[in-house]
């Protein structure tokens, strides 16, 4: 067999390589999720319960080129849809669990589906109701598939065919649909199987919902590429998934810096854990402590720091790479990746930044990086995004970074801060813009700004400084709650701190000045 150049490729060459390995678990409390009995498929199983799934989409008039709306709990249907459209050409549109109404609807708008596969038994008993309402009844409502199919013969999909449109949040309120296509995800999971140094043998635990970068990119493509063993986990739920790491004895999973420094600093938590299968474990979505790099290191396990994007921008800080742990907590390498490019470049005047010490945005250009972003529905903008790319088709990340270490050209980069308005709650991307849109809306809220707070368990929580309006009773952190959840958007964007200001602090042309916000509670008790 030739070298992959698709997705589905991937899939075969694993099933003919390792037929009757196990490939494919779901969480033991997988009846908590959806009601469902925790599945084991081999990679026999799990190509036929894909032929299974497209036979079912076929039957609903899916073909090649057609979208798929796809929202269900971590469960192995989940891949398993997902790997059907890319064996048929179909696009796939997954959600997190977590999207309502508010979100299915700008989806459908954006990208447009002849189906939707959901399923009541989740912990969600109205997600079909709700999924049936929103998308209307253009929309077809399939079950996913769990029995297997006949074999089916491979149709012609090339590396430029789209596979999957994922969703990012934005600086302009309403979420974005990233489009990648075959050979952008294989380009994406090859450097991380080479630097991650990932083979047939690991044993891989995955936490994050499959249903973007981190869940497709960082554990799905890459458990294909190697045709190693996947177990599914999430939401996370530290019990089962400290349980599942000796039981299935993972070699490499992804946990939050949040958990990680505290399961560091709990010996008697640490003690009673059986964590000898663990070669490494992933973290980022927040900067990493180096105390706790180091203090993993010493126990034999590997903390890689990560930054990734739904675009295609990532980067990875290994031990090969940055051996020292208290460095490789705050740097990442310069990717060295063929067809791979970066550079720093200041916001004001646009010049490239060669030397250490100058803060300037990180730009990508190259095969892992998307073409992008769909069109967004009309009257759905509440501000104007900018260029995603510069004018010599670099990929403008809105991150700040500078050059550091040693090195003449410097080889290292740190991270200063986040150019886009996001909040990070629990490695979940929330727009504050979107959510200042709809909070503005309510008759007692001149104004508002939504800025994250620290927590210790989240990495992020979301809190809302507001104006109230004149004349009216003043707005209480239930009433925005409540006014939110009238919008039926994800409940982990609900804000959970609420102040009221006499202004939002400005600068001179105007813009909100979060930074001020931040430090506002940061000194309080």
């Amino acid at each position: 067999m030739s070298e992959p150049t698709t997705i589905d490729e991937l899939v075969r060459r694993a099933v003919v390589a390792r037929p009757d390995e196990e490939a494919l678990a779901d969480a033991p409390n997988r009846a908590t999720l959806d009601g469902g009995v925790p599945q084991r498929l081999t990679w026999t199983e799990v190509d036929a319960r894909i032929d299974g799934a497209v036979a079912e989409l076929q039957a609903a008039g899916v073909g090649p080129g057609d979208t798929v709306g796809i929202q269900l709990a971590n469960v192995v249907e989940l891949p398993i849809t997902l790997l059907a459209c890319f064996r048929m050409g179909a696009v796939a549109v997954p959600f997190p669990v977590q999207h309502r109404a508010h979100e299915l609807r700008h989806g459908f708008a954006t990208a447009g589906f002849k189906v939707f596969v959901t399923t009541d038994r989740t912990d969600r008993p109205d997600q079909v109701a709700a999924a049936a309402e929103a998308l209307g009844p253009q929309v077809a409502i399939l079950a996913p598939a769990t029995e297997p199919g006949p074999p089916l013969e491979p149709v012609a999909i090339t590396p430029d065919t789209r596979a999957t449109v994922c969703w990012t949040s934005g600086t302009t309120g309403t979420p974005k649909g990233v489009p990648r296509t075959n050979g952008k995800w294989l380009a994406t999971s090859g450097f991380q199987v080479t630097e991650l140094d990932l083979h047939a043998d690991d044993r891989v635990l995955c936490p994050f919902p499959v249903v973007n970068m981190a869940g497709i990119g960082g554990m799905l493509l890459t458990w294909i590429e190697t045709g190693c063993f996947l177990a599914l986990h999430h939401p996370l739920d530290l019990q089962v998934f400290l349980g599942q790491i000796p039981g299935e004895r993972i070699s490499y999973t992804v946990v939050p810096p949040a958990a990680l420094n505290m399961l560091l600093a709990n010996d008697a938590m640490l003690d009673q854990l059986d964590l000898s299968s663990i070669r490494k474990i992933a973290s980022g979505s927040a900067p990493l402590d180096p105390w706790m790099v180091e203090g993993w290191q010493a126990r034999g396990i590997e903390i890689v720091n990560v930054f990734g994007s739904n675009e295609g921008a990532a980067m990875m800080s290994t031990m090969a790479a940055v051996p020292d742990p208290t460095e490789r907590a705050r740097y990442f390498p310069v990717p060295e990746r063929e067809g791979v490019e970066i550079r720093l470049v200041d916001p004001a005047d646009e010049s490239e930044i060669t030397t250490t010490g100058t803060v300037g945005e990180l730009r990508f250009r190259g095969v892992t990086v998307f073409d992008g972003y769909l069109p967004a529905p009309a009257g759905t903008e509440t501000a104007p995004e900018g260029d995603v790319f510069d004018a010599d088709g670099w990929y403008r990340t809105g991150d700040l970074f500078e050059y550091a270490g040693a090195d003449n050209p410097p080889r290292l980069l740190r991270f200063v801060d986040r150019a886009k308005d996001i909040i990070i709650r629990g490695g979940m991307n929330i727009s504050a813009a979107e959510l200042e849109a709809l909070i503005a809306d309510h008759p007692a809220v001149v104004e508002c700004a939504a800025v994250g707070f620290p927590d210790r368990d989240l990495g992020e929580k979301v809190g809302v400084f507001a104006v109230a309006a004149p004349d009216t009773a003043p707005p209480s952190l239930s009433d925005v709650v409540a006014h939110l959840r009238e919008h039926e958007i994800a409940s982990y964007k609900l804000p959970e701190r609420l102040e009221l200001i006499d202004a939002l602090p400005r600068n001179p042309v105007g813009k909100v000045v979060k930074p001020a916000l931040r430090d506002l509670w940061s000194r309080q008790p």
